[in-house]
């Protein structure tokens, strides 16, 4: 019975969520799910120093908003936690000390001021720690732990040979042994390096997929002869490509903030949905056999597989980003589009109702994110100061005189309505201009001009009037009015 297919996301609660952090996610979740498996979620917080407050519930929120739900993790439990690593001190202690027993391990009593010096000779050297401990003689080692002497564990790497593993993305990688140099397990506060403690954890939780990026390659020998030491089987690799940015200048280097949001928080800030980022990092990488592009969570999981895989960096392109946003937006209905604007309009329209059909209809085919709503419907919460030669249009045959004319005839025949209604507001304005003799855009670019005190604007004169309400509008086109008298 083939084994079943379990992935982990393992971040370090360290700050944001940066969009290469969330694409290894995706990514393991897809490989998981696509195989009917199971997507593990691990905090990595070993490292106490760069620990940030309230990072852990920015990775929670993360994978909510993108619908990434996991499986197992601190927050649900599982068969093989706990799931924080700083509450699994001991276990990794008992197989550091197990190495150290078996003669693959060594305790190391170098100081920091000797680690520090050899550091700056081997900027000059190339060489890395020099093994001073590695042969101490054990009367030595029992004395100096007898003191209470600070120490970490180091694991005996070979000293000739090569380390070769495969990779589902680039393939065999083969590295000298001799670039190894004995890494360190424990450290002198008992707390683990992030290499040794994801290879326990990786074994205990039966993961069976590690993904992560490039950048990792050349450390996974060190993985390798640790799942050789204990003598576990070593789960497949996948390495995902880097994630570059463009450059002014029309290169490109790795995503940095010189480029962008690179952010998850900071992207849905300025205004891309979650699953407009899902569907895009998707693609960062990652080739679906169909070419094509637009996809739900669960349609890339019906159609992800790894060897779809590029060893290629991938770039973010803001603008391919942004038209994927565009598209999401129009291709919701106008209840969702609305549900979700709702809070934009809100910052235009603090109180009341207003004809949010009406306000939707306008702009659902225009914008290519939510947060341009405020900007784009200002002109409603404040008439601008405009000069009256926006009255003046070539194309629609207007003047300062007759667009005087137009406003007088209409601002009657606004008041009269009934109802203020987008079809009645329509339909009396034609009905004007025909009786007027006068071409519609003679009639209408004032009445909008005077309405809105713009010369852009997202809808027309109909949909601005029914929006702005009865009394607002015979306002301002009395002050247009004015404007065009003086």
């Amino acid at each position: 019975m083939p084994q079943r297919v379990r992935t982990r996301f393992a971040p370090s609660p360290t700050g944001f969520m940066h969009v290469g952090n969330l694409r290894t996610a995706l990514f393991e979740y897809l490989i998981a799910k696509s195989n009917g498996g199971d997507f593990v979620l691990r905090i990595e917080d070993t490292d106490q120093e760069r620990y940030v407050e309230g990072a852990v519930d920015v990775i929670y929120d993360t994978l909510r908003q993108v619908g990434l739900k996991h499986d197992e993790g601190p927050d649900i439990g599982g068969p093989y936690g706990p799931y924080v690593q700083s509450q699994r001190k001991e276990i990794y202690r008992k197989y550091a000390e197990q190495l150290v027993q078996e003669g693959k391990a060594y305790y190391c009593f170098c100081t920091k001021e000797r680690l520090d010096a050899l550091h700056a000779d081997s900027l000059e050297s190339g060489g890395g720690y020099d093994r001073h401990c590695r042969s101490l003689p054990h009367e030595e080692v029992e004395r100096l732990l007898a003191a209470g002497t600070p120490h970490v564990i180091r694991q005996k790497m070979p000293l000739d040979g090569s380390t070769t593993f495969n990779d589902a993305v680039y393939g065999q990688i083969t590295i000298d042994n001799k670039e190894l140099e004995d890494q360190i397990l424990l450290k002198s506060d008992g707390y683990p390096t992030y290499n040794f403690a994801n290879v326990i954890d990786d074994h205990l939780m039966k993961i069976t997929h590690v993904v992560r990026g490039c950048e990792y390659l050349t450390s996974t020998p060190k993985y390798n002869l640790l799942y050789k030491a204990f003598g576990w089987d070593v789960p497949a690799y996948i390495h995902l490509p880097l994630i570059m940015g463009k450059n002014p200048d029309g290169t490109v280097s790795k995503l940095s903030k010189r480029h962008g949001s690179t952010g998850f928080t900071d992207l849905v800030k300025d205004g891309y949905l979650p699953e407009v980022i899902i569907n895009y990092i998707a693609l960062l990488g990652w080739c679906p056999k169909d070419n094509r592009e637009v996809f739900s969570l669960d349609e890339l999981v019906k159609s992800f597989s790894i060897d779809g895989i590029s060893k290629s960096p991938a770039v973010f392109d803001y603008d391919k980003l942004l038209w994927f946003n565009g598209e999401y937006i129009r291709a919701m209905t106008q209840e969702e589009f609305t549900r979700r604007a709702m809070p934009y309009y809100r910052k235009v329209f603090s109180e009341g109702e207003r004809p949010w059909d009406v306000l939707t209809s306008i702009l659902q085919p225009r914008i290519s994110k939510f947060t341009e709503i405020p900007e784009m419907l200002a002109f409603f919460k404040e008439l601008p100061d405009y000069p009256a030669e926006l009255f003046i249009n070539k194309k629609s045959k207007t003047n300062l005189a007759n667009s005087a004319d137009m406003i007088k005839a209409s601002i009657p025949i606004l008041q009269s309505l009934p109802d203020w209604k987008l079809k009645t507001i329509h339909d009396s304005l034609m009905e004007l201009a025909a009786k007027l003799g006068t071409k519609n855009g003679t009639l209408l670019w004032p009445i909008r001009i005077a309405a809105a005190g713009q010369k852009v604007t997202p809808g027309g004169a109909f949909e601005i009037l029914c929006i702005l309400g009865k009394d607002e509008s015979i306002r301002r086109l009395n002050l247009g009015l004015e404007k065009l008298k003086a």
